[in-house]
């Protein structure tokens, strides 16, 4: 069915995006002097912009100039760097005879939302008679750079060279700081660093965050059926994996610029050399080099390595975050000497310390015991940590090697019997994943619209903005990066029993002021949102993976495999799948996400969070199974038919 534009579509993109120029710009504008000429211009040029992208979405080049070596390939990449050299040379540094304080808008919002909006009109306006409308954005999908897939069977030794050269490369970049960041800087992510994948103050501070949040938007929309793919079909899911790293090259500017103009704060010898606008350009230009790499590692190892990249990562951080937390001999309070007050961070060293040194009425008299047990603020590696780590490590050890088998037959080959395991956890940890980072950019977002000089006068959303909201959205303390009111505080990850086991026993409000009935809401609520979101996201992974009933029973059929007792046809296997499958995966997004909500109210050692340790065991579980896996094809070729590899 051929589809035809929708011009109410189109209307409103148009209006919401050149309404947001003209709200922002809205005081240059009424101004006058060099402010009003950048504002004009910027206008000006986002029409042009706009205009320019969407006839590179929608055209092709004649075929004379695409033959030309090296230019033709490339032609309406050099025709959109005009445009990113016109803006670039128009908002140089004052002293050098540009304005510098127009920065933000012309690379911001003509530049990148200008792209944004284009992609979106393309789609509105186009007519094709492809499944989806994603397919208007086929021109730029063919051409994104991109690890190239092996052509060929990619050796086992070859595949761990790569996963152990990515791992190395990660560590690297996790030690590499931002250049001209200045020591005032707040991380947003503080809450949920483990989760992230990333190294606050470094080029990794974003992690692997546009990466999860990019799939977690895709995936809502596919789910929803907003966009129409079907994802068995092979042209279908190149198109949604393509759209899918559009959309993380968007989002990386999306969540890195906000933090930069605000809490991201850059030195002041950046500034004085460069203007406020071209040094805080400085820091987004590193974060969005950081995470662009990032993105590539993560393909690589989907595609020349074991597992996933991101599962990688974030096993490797927890992994990190664990052993230092349980072991680290290093005080406390770095600097000052050991003491009952100041013990070594790591749990193990605190308690051979504590024991060792202190009088009984020195654990009396400074709550020794409590410390050792529940720790503080200041000691979170408590015994209760260590052993909330250990509780978490044996039930998921134990769900990963649960299973159901159903028996399968050959259809030709008498006597040739197999097994086909539906794993209890059958959507690994992805979920729990993707509901992380989402609460992660709840609270990021809901920050910015509190605190942040300019998001904070958005209307409803803001703070200061008409008709805020923002009281109910969520309310921050100064300095502070962790909610203390409203959806994002209800939201937000319990750190620990002295979030609420504590003043519950106590009976007393917490440190925010709450009353018991709202500490018990906080938790209850967390609890459930963390399971209900997980189940959802576990049927939408499941979808998008080839995972459901529909690709299983094709598998099976492929390896000329049958269930005894029933006729080899796809529509019974798919049928009998259908009654284990979805439960199974429900089951197991509830059981993650309610697992990972009870050690993250208990807390873990290190901070790495309940989530981030149900994260990296089970994905430390996958990688050891993936690894047998890849050595039983090596030595078996035909398995690899088996499981659909290369």
């Amino acid at each position: 069915m051929k589809h035809k534009p929708v011009p109410i579509g189109v209307v409103l993109t148009g209006v919401l995006y050149f309404g947001l120029l003209f709200y922002w710009q809205w005081d240059e504008l009424s101004g006058t002097g060099a402010a009003r000429d950048a504002a004009i211009f910027g206008i000006v040029l986002a029409v042009a912009h706009v205009a320019y992208v969407m006839a590179c979405f929608q055209k092709d080049l004649p075929e004379s100039m695409k033959q030309l070596p090296i230019i033709g390939r490339y032609a309406k990449l050099y025709g959109w760097l005009i445009f990113v050299f016109i803006a670039v040379w128009y908002c140089r540094p004052e002293k050098w005879g540009g304005y510098d304080e127009a920065v933000g808008f012309l690379l911001v919002g003509v530049l990148l939302l200008g792209f944004g909006a284009a992609a979106i009109l393309t789609c509105f306006m186009w007519g094709g008679d492809q499944s989806s409308r994603l397919y208007a954005l086929s021109r730029f999908v063919d051409v994104y750079p991109a690890i190239t897939k092996p052509d060929r069977h990619v050796r086992f030794g070859e595949k761990m060279w790569t996963t152990t050269f990515v791992l190395i490369i990660y560590f690297a970049m996790t030690n590499v700081m931002l250049y001209g960041l200045s020591g005032q800087a707040m991380d947003l992510f503080s809450g949920f660093r483990s989760i992230m994948a990333g190294a606050s103050g470094t080029i990794m501070h974003l992690g692997i965050g546009p990466i999860v949040t990019g799939s977690i938007i895709m995936q809502l929309f596919a789910g929803a059926k907003i966009i129409r793919l079907d994802l068995t079909n092979s042209e279908d899911k190149a198109m949604y994996q393509g759209v899918q790293k559009l959309l993380v090259l968007i989002m990386i500017p999306i969540e890195s610029i906000p933090q930069t103009y605000g809490f991201l704060d850059p030195a002041e010898f950046l500034i004085d050399e460069y203007g406020i606008g071209w040094a805080n350009f400085v820091i987004v230009a590193q974060l969005f080099a950081g995470s662009y790499l990032v993105f590539l590692l993560d393909e690589l190892v989907s595609k020349w390595g074991i597992g996933s990249g991101m599962s990688l990562f974030i096993a490797a951080g927890v992994a990190q975050s664990t052993f230092v937390g349980t072991l680290s001999p290093l005080p406390t309070t770095a600097g000052m000497a050991y003491s009952v007050q100041n013990p070594p961070a790591g749990t193990l060293p605190m308690i051979f310390y504590m024991f060792r040194t202190a009088t009984n009425g020195e654990m009396i008299s400074l709550n020794g015991f409590e410390m050792i047990l529940l720790g503080d603020a200041t000691h979170p590696n408590a015994v209760i940590a260590l052993i909330s780590s250990i509780i978490v490590f044996l039930v998921v050890a134990y769900a990963e090697s649960s299973k159901l088998e159903l028996p399968l037959t050959h259809g030709k080959v008498r006597g040739h019997r197999g097994k086909y395991p539906i794993r209890l956890v059958y959507a690994s940890n992805i979920p729990v994943i993707l509901m992380a980072a989402l609460l992660a950019n709840v609270n990021m977002f809901s920050l910015l619209f509190w605190s942040h000089p300019t998001m904070s006068q958005t209307p409803i959303l803001g703070r200061q903005g008409w008709f805020s909201m923002s009281d109910y959205i969520g309310t921050y303390e100064p300095g502070q990066t962790a909610a203390s009111g409203g959806f994002a505080w209800y939201a937000s990850m319990p750190a620990g029993v002295n979030d609420w086991l504590i003043p519950l026993l106590n009976q007393q409000s917490d440190m925010f002021g709450h009353s018991l009935g709202q500490i018990m809401l906080h938790v209850v609520f967390y609890v459930v949102l963390m399971t209900v979101g997980s189940m959802v996201f576990a049927k939408f992974w499941i979808d998008t993976t080839n995972m459901g009933t529909k690709d299983v029973a094709k598998q099976i059929e492929r390896t000329g495999m049958q269930i005894p007792g029933f006729r080899k046809n796809p529509k019974v296997l798919e049928k009998i799948l259908e009654n284990y499958i979805p439960p199974v995966t429900y089951f197991s997004g509830a059981f993650v996400g309610l697992l990972a909500a009870g050690a993250d109210l208990l807390g873990t050692v290190g901070n790495a969070t309940g989530t981030g340790l149900l994260l990296a065991v089970g994905i430390i579980l996958r990688t050891y199974e993936q690894i047998q896996k890849e050595q039983a094809m090596e030595m078996h070729p035909m398995l690899r038919q088996f499981f659909g590899a290369e």
